[in-house]
């Protein structure tokens, strides 16, 4: 008989190797959580298919539109750090199952797209990362697909924002039977050292005092004074018809640890509405159009504003690509200049908006809105009149997007004296 030895995060083996049919990993950044949880369905998949089981571990999040946007990479990265389970599985560039076909992963959002795959496949076990915006209705679609055998579970991860969230209320304030739940921190990561976040969890220590405890330690994101647009937004379902005015469309470049983040937006009755939004980091710049088009319907075909540091890769991004007729292409982007004090007069344009409504497709920049702050001095505690230079890149992307109607207003400001 054939050991193999696993590297777990002690807290998380702890959980695991209790009975349940539910088990909660929540905390901060660099806990581990995510890519522990990736390697244990890996392994909950080899188990399944040595017993001659049959069916996916379905990798759920609230809202996915792409792969680019699933666990899979974090999947695939988990697999092939043990030699044992990259010997058992086939990985591809869309796909993950076992070399005997009898266990695959299957990703799927929650909100639209669980239907498909429970229609397809028998679910073995979910994991949903990111559980935290998980709606209620989502839940009480899902809980019933893994109702089966004593050995199908349901796993969560997620960073705590609110107590008044579906999955903290479900999960945590009245769990289910048989619900183990674990709360992991950067501290109780094994690797921590190895992982490089070090001097940014002391930076966001020494800097952003308000969101530090939310982003690292896993407490409840505090609405304080700090927060830039504290009671200003508000997350909620709607659609744009033709008494909208826009689209409006943005994109802000980013790449290794910043994402390129794209927004389409919309204005009717002082009430700005995000409706949709698509970011990644590490996008190529060849990959850029394909990536937001995708995501955001009919993106190309309306204006979109970009900022004016980057000018050639806004002209590359308006032609076609040599080679490649069918490939999209954005040709009515163009620059935003920016001036002194652009990101201050941006930042008052929006909060001059009745309210902002962001669509729940829209997370990434509902995160942003949440922790977009003011510095807030070490010593005395007062709220400076500086904003921090960070979760910022879906809102530059909006700030981009609205110029036009800036240089309107201000246009409509102007008197005239003879």
């Amino acid at each position: 008989m054939t050991t193999a030895r696993i590297e777990l995060a002690p807290l998380m083996l702890d959980n695991f190797l209790q009975p349940a049919k539910h088990r909660v990993f929540k905390g901060g950044r660099g806990s581990g959580k995510t890519r522990g949880c990736a390697l244990m369905s890996a392994i909950y998949g080899y188990k399944f298919a040595e017993a001659e089981r049959e069916g996916v571990l379905l990798a759920s999040r609230e809202h996915l539109n792409s792969l680019e946007e699933s666990s899979l990479e974090e999947i695939k990265s988990a697999i092939k750090s043990e030699p044992w389970l990259l010997d058992y599985y086939e990985i591809g560039e869309k796909y993950v199952r076992t070399k005997n076909r009898r266990v695959s992963y299957a990703f799927a959002g929650l909100r639209h797209n669980l239907d498909s795959v429970k229609s397809k496949a028998n679910i073995l076990l979910n994991w949903t990362d990111e559980a935290e915006s998980v709606s209620e209705s989502a839940w009480r679609k899902l809980i019933p697909t893994i109702r089966g055998a004593d050995d199908l579970e349901n796993w969560l991860s997620y960073n705590p924002e609110s107590a008044e969230s579906a999955t903290h209320k479900r999960f945590i304030e009245s769990p289910p039977s048989r619900c183990i739940t674990t709360t992991i921190n950067w501290r109780d990561n094994p690797w921590w050292k190895q992982s490089g976040l070090e001097e940014q969890r002391q930076d966001d220590q020494r800097l952003r005092p308000d969101t530090y405890q939310h982003v690292w330690e896993g407490a409840f994101l505090t609405i304080t004074e700090a927060q830039v647009f504290s009671g200003k937004f508000l997350v909620d379902e709607f659609e744009a018809d033709e008494t909208f005015d826009g689209p409006y469309q943005g994109l802000d470049f980013g790449f290794a640890q910043d994402p390129t983040a794209a927004v389409r937006c919309y204005v009717k009755n002082k009430v700005l509405y995000i409706r949709n939004e698509a970011g990644k980091t590490k996008l190529e710049l060849d990959d850029t159009s394909k990536f937001v088009c995708d995501a955001i319907p009919n993106f190309e075909k309306y204006a979109t504003r970009a900022d004016s540091a980057r000018p050639e890769s806004i002209s590359y991004l308006k032609r076609p690509q040599k080679g490649d007729a069918k490939a999209p292409y954005l040709p009515r982007m163009e620059s935003v200049k920016k001036w002194a004090g652009s990101v201050e007069d941006g930042v008052e344009f929006i909060k001059s908006f009745e309210k902002v409504v962001i669509h729940p497709d829209c997370q990434q920049a509902a995160r942003e809105f949440r922790l977009y702050s003011f510095k807030i001095d070490r010593l005395s505690g007062d709220i400076l009149p500086t904003i921090v230079d960070d979760h910022n890149h879906f809102i530059d992307a909006i700030r981009y997007a609205l110029v036009p109607l800036m240089k309107r207003r201000a246009a409509s400001k102007i008197v005239v004296r003879l």
